[in-house]
Formats: structure tokens, sequence, C-alpha cells
């Protein structure tokens, strides 16, 4: 089978038609429908069928698709791999960052990336989770680290590499909590509470534990940015959750105290790449470290009096 057919095959497939595959590969419609041709004569089977002036992919056709959709991944991913190793400059790791993920998260994981010993040239880039996986389709990108694996709704040939997990705890403000505060998690329905941005997984895992426990808070605020949203807290707003890996960090000075932890709560880190298998050696460094310390990255600050391990586990 001549691959060189097969690749203006797929091209045509993917791109809906001879004339926008023919000036995506600048060359003539009558070239790739030539070339189609010869494919189907080699293999004696018809991979199009045409429905009007559209051509359709016979059930032939389809099949052909996911085994080209394979092999020319990995011919990208080969390309990717032999570029990871320019000889005379730092290897250039592009990266993106959903805007959900909290920054202190995503610095903990992507900092093994960088190793002193061998320069890698990181450039980072924060979107949504929607328009980074675009990206990393069309190979701008090496990596996407989200709090949630590809949804369903977005239609990108990708693979999910769970990194790691950390449950979730519930912070405020001293000067927030009265005499009259309940204990965990009932003070949860008494307190104004921020919540992260609807993009968030922590905003999901949220809600659906205070369903699950039936509090309703009063709603003072939401945040798309988790230092934001700490800021907002510190200054007694209202109480918030952040992973329990980055507890420590967020209580900082000491005039913010734990209100409980929620460890059957799980919020979930992934590594999303085109590749099935991991082999860019920042991809490998990142994997390597998260898994063996994302839970431990932070726990074990105040907690309230009076909280006992039923409570605390939500």
């Amino acid at each position: 089978m001549n691959l060189k057919h097969l690749f203006y095959f797929w091209k045509t497939a993917r791109s809906g038609g001879v004339v926008r595959a023919g000036e995506a590969l600048h060359v003539t419609p009558q070239t790739i429908s030539g070339q189609i041709r010869l494919l189907e004569d080699s293999l004696d089977t018809q991979l199009f069928a045409r429905d009007g002036r559209a051509l359709e992919l016979t059930p032939a056709g389809r099949m052909a698709m996911e085994y080209a959709d394979e092999m020319f991944s990995l011919s990208a991913e080969l390309e990717q791999a032999l570029r990871h190793y320019p000889k005379g400059r730092p290897v250039e790791f592009r990266v993106g960052v959903s805007d959900a993920v909290p920054k202190s998260i995503a610095y903990r994981l992507l900092r093994p990336a960088v190793d002193p010993a061998d320069p890698v040239r990181i450039i980072c880039r924060e979107w949504r989770l929607d328009r980074l996986l675009t990206e990393l389709a069309v190979h701008r990108l090496d990596l996407v680290i989200a709090d949630s694996p590809i949804p369903p709704t977005v239609d990108v040939r990708a693979y999910n590499h769970r990194l790691g997990e950390s449950g979730l705890s519930f912070i405020a403000a001293r000067s927030l909590l009265g005499d009259k505060v309940h204990a965990f998690p009932a003070c949860m329905g008494e307190l104004p509470t921020l919540l992260p941005g609807e993009d968030s997984a922590i905003r999901r895992k949220f809600e659906d534990w205070l369903d699950r426990k039936r509090l309703r808070p009063r709603i003072a605020g939401e945040f798309d940015d988790t230092a934001l949203m700490t800021a907002f807290g510190r200054a007694g707003v209202g109480a918030f959750a952040v992973p329990t890996a980055i507890e420590q960090e967020i209580l900082g000075t000491g005039d913010l105290v734990v209100l409980g932890r929620a460890e059957e709560v799980r919020i979930e880190y992934y590594a999303i790449s085109v590749e099935r298998r991991l082999t860019h050696p920042c991809v490998l460094a990142i994997s390597a470290a998260a898994k063996a310390g994302l839970e431990a990255m932070g726990s074990g600050g105040v907690v309230l009096p009076g909280d006992s391990a039923n409570e605390l586990s939500g």
C-alpha cells in the first residue's frame, strides 16, 4: 500500500472533500482524486461513495480512517520526539494549563520538568480547556494540564494521563467566625461562601458535596482565579474550598483556619497529550513526580477544635 495515496485519502476525509484537501496540500483536486483511485484499486475496495457532490465514507473507508488516524498521529509524535532533542539549544516544552487549575497546583506539577542539568525552555499558556485542546490537536502544545479528562463534547484525538488526586479542604478567615458557628460540616451552611469559576472541577465537586449535606449557604462571590478567591476569603468575605494538596500554602500567615476536610471528595489532575504512550522527557518527569507525591503536597493545617474524625471525612 502506498502511504502517499493513504495520506491523500486521509486528508480528503478530514477536510471534507477533494477541493479543500487540494488547497491544504497545494495540489489540484484532480491529483487528489487520482491518488485516491489508485489506493482503492490497489486495495480492491471502495473507500468513498458519492452523495450528490459530496463524498461519504463507506464502511471500509471508516475503518481505514481509524487506522490512518493512528498512523499519522504516530508520525506526528515521531516528528515531535525528534524535535525535542535539538543540538546546541535547550529543549522547548510547550504546555497549556487550564485556567480552572490553581496556579500553585500548576507550578508544582510543572516544576519537575525544569531540570538545570538539562536546560528546558518552558512556554506556558493559560486558557480555557477547550481552546487548549484545539491547540494540542494541531501540535502547537506538547501537553495540557487540566482538572478533568477530555470533555465528551470536544472532538479531539488525544489521551488522558491521570497524574494524581487531592481531597478538598474548607477554609475561612478567623474574623468570619462567630461564637455561634456550628462545627463542620454544618458551619458551611451558615457562612457566606466563595465559589470557584463554573469551569472548575472543584466547583462541581463542592456543589455536589453541599447538596449531599443539604447545605444552602449564601454565595458571596465566584472567582476563576484561586489566588483572588483566597484574597477575598482572607478578608473575611466568605468561606471557600481548595485542594488539600495546597492547604498549607493557602493558610499562610495564620489568619485563616481549616474548617474541615472532605477526603472522599477527590479532585483529579490530568496530563492530556496526543501521545498514547508518554515519551517527552518533560512530560515523563511531571508524571513521575506527581504520582509520587501530589496528595502529600500539603495537609495538616490548623483545624478548628471540636472536629471529629467523622466530621472531617465529610
